[in-house]
């Protein structure tokens, strides 16, 4: 059965649901859209659907692809009718399989929201007196009240309690609605996917932090850390718009998680009500794909810049001084670090902060909102990045300026780096002399080459599996147990291997040089 497909035919719900049986699943939900005989207030004939097929089945197979990944569910469909309907008649049908009911209420109700927002379909309704003319369906996705869900088509689960629950709660509740951003060709569902399962530690909760956790949360990002351990002032306020005067006196980041979850319910939420340091900044980062560094310490920042190199993680950095701001990032393995940049460091104390040198609101605002704009650039693999500079913002005259920066040779902190890269890769990376040789010492062997790789130089050997990297790293499967990663030159299978050990993967091993050192040791 198709993801997403159009129908000139009566729809048979049984028949549907019987298409998405699955020995694995325990629970199913399904949406069924009817036609009804009123809208507006006017009697209602009958009604037309008509759609841009060619485009409107491949937007719809995105949309059921990405909830099958989003929700871990085990099989999704979706079928809209088109052409003429009667009263009573079902026009539209979404059926959802999962091992468990919770997400079978979530994908079911994702599905149906955003064939409605994205999908282009039209219909024109047949009055008594005459006709609505063609309209868009996108107006049709606004969340029922549970008012009229009986009229307009009631989510049906298998064991469904008539009582509320969290479950039931959360399925009419609104979904957060991500389809302006992924209309971009560079995000799209994938991307969309790789948010969901992407990892943002936000560090300091104040003038930096509120935009740039505001935004991250609002783009779909899977899990967001906080770490502050300060309480909210009326001074913050002017610059801190995320919360309220009746709010002094509370834990920042507590006020920070109410809001964002108010923001994006699915969200996965980590607070931290503590302070970082040298003692505990190597526990609060681990797990966590990019860190934002959002203090007004230097010692902080410190702290951050020396665990983020020493673990290989992503890191964007900003400072603000009255009118003015500074954003850097510390890209994995390249570029340079704080350290490097600034290798005579100043003591805390002799720079002023906000509450010594003034601050007007939408400064920090702008830095922070450029911070998750680079977050998300690394998150995305988007171009334009900034690497191997340091970004100069003066706001009064609102001018911009690319300070060239490079990696220091003496840098301390890259030097143990390199020592400790090259002690792992001596762990994770394994020389075979063939394929044949890496199976029969136990490994699964792992082609993770693009498709259009593969077709070029494909590999005889049946052992090897295929899950290109994209799919391997943000799919939501965990990867088999003692395998061996295989790419054209041992570069993307080594980089995978070390984001798959640090994600508590341990046993994933690189193959060392790819299919390049195969062929060299097959001709020596």
């Amino acid at each position: 059965m198709s993801l997403f497909q159009f129908s000139t035919e009566p729809l048979d719900p049984a028949a549907l649901r019987g298409m998405l049986e699955s020995p694995a699943a325990g629970g199913y939900a399904s949406f069924e859209g009817w036609v009804r005989n009123h809208n507006e207030g006017r009697e209602v004939h009958r009604l037309e659907y008509e759609a841009f097929e060619a485009l409107a089945v491949k937007e719809g197979e995105r949309i059921v692809a990405a909830a099958l990944q989003r929700f871990g569910v085990e099989r999704a469909a979706c079928v809209h009718r088109v052409g003429a309907l009667e009263i009573g008649e079902l026009a539209v049908w979404v059926g959802v399989s999962a091992r468990h009911r919770h997400e079978a209420f979530l994908a079911c109700r994702s599905i149906i929201d955003a064939v409605k927002h994205r999908v282009p379909i039209w219909k024109k309704e047949h009055y008594r007196d005459g006709d609505s003319g063609w309209v868009n369906c996108e107006r049709c996705a606004a969340p029922p009240d549970e008012a009229h869900v009986h009229a307009l088509g009631a989510p049906q689960a298998q064991h469904a309690e008539h009582a509320h629950t969290p479950e039931r709660d959360a399925l009419l509740a609104p979904q957060p609605d991500y389809s302006r951003q992924m209309v971009l060709p560079e995000v799209g569902a994938a991307g969309q996917a790789r948010l969901a399962h992407s990892a943002v530690l936000i560090v300091g909760c104040g003038g930096l932090g509120v935009p740039a956790m505001s935004y991250l949360a609002a783009a779909g990002i899977g899990r967001l850390g906080l770490v502050d351990a300060d309480l909210l002032e009326a001074s913050n306020l002017h610059r801190q718009p995320l919360y309220s005067l009746a709010d002094v006196g509370r834990p920042k980041v507590e006020l920070a998680a109410e809001r964002l979850r108010a923001l994006n319910p699915t969200l996965d939420l980590r607070i931290h009500r503590t302070r970082l340091g040298a003692e505990n900044v190597a526990a609060l980062i681990d797990g966590y794909d990019v860190i934002l560094d959002c203090t007004d310490t230097i010692a902080s920042k410190l702290a951050l810049n020396d665990a983020c190199v020493q673990s290989g993680q992503a890191a964007v950095f900003a400072s603000v001084y009255q009118y003015e701001g500074q954003l850097q990032v510390l890209r994995p393995g390249a570029g340079p670090c704080l350290r490097c940049v600034w290798p005579e460091t100043v003591r805390d104390g002799l720079v002023g902060v906000c509450a010594e040198a003034g601050v007007l609101g939408p400064v920090p605002g702008v830095l922070g909102t450029l911070q998750a704009l680079e977050a998300l650039k690394l998150l995305l693999g988007l171009p334009g990045q900034l690497a191997d500079a340091v970004l100069m913002v003066d706001l009064t005259t609102l001018s911009i300026t690319r300070v060239r920066a490079r990696r220091a040779a003496d840098c301390p902190q890259h030097a143990l780096r390199g020592a400790a890269r090259a002690a792992e890769s001596a762990d994770i990376e394994l020389a075979f002399d063939s394929l044949q040789a890496a199976h029969a010492a136990g490994f699964v062997l792992i082609d993770i080459r693009e498709p259009a790789e593969r077709a070029r130089a494909p590999l005889a050997h049946p052992a090897v599996g295929a899950v290109p990297l994209a799919e391997l790293l943000y799919g939501g499967r965990a990867p088999p147990q003692r395998c061996l990663l295989v790419c054209a030159a041992g570069l993307r299978s080594l980089a995978a291997a070390r984001e798959l050990r640090a994600r508590g993967h341990a046993e994933v091993y690189s193959l060392r040089g790819g299919l390049t050192a195969l062929a060299r040791a097959a001709t020596a």
